[in-house]
């Protein structure tokens, strides 16, 4: 985790939409019309901001390739 941990909470609406406090869109750096990705890992759930987590993953790609070429 961070250094400045903390929970929040929200509730979900009839639709299955909830609403994403402040201070976690603002961590997530989060703004009106972004996407968001949820990676599901057991019962646990981790919201990212879909930017981030698309250049976490292209940035990992390389590094798979270069032990591929190693081998």
């Amino acid at each position: 985790m961070t250094e400045k941990a903390f929970i929040d909470s929200a509730k979900v609406l009839a639709k299955g939409q909830i609403t994403i406090p402040k201070d976690i869109r603002n961590i997530l750096g989060i703004t009106t019309g972004d996407r968001i990705t949820f990676v599901v890992n057991d019962n646990n759930v981790h919201i990212i901001n879909s930017t981030i987590y698309a250049t976490q993953v292209l940035q990992k790609e390389p590094a798979k390739e270069n032990i591929h070429k190693s081998e």
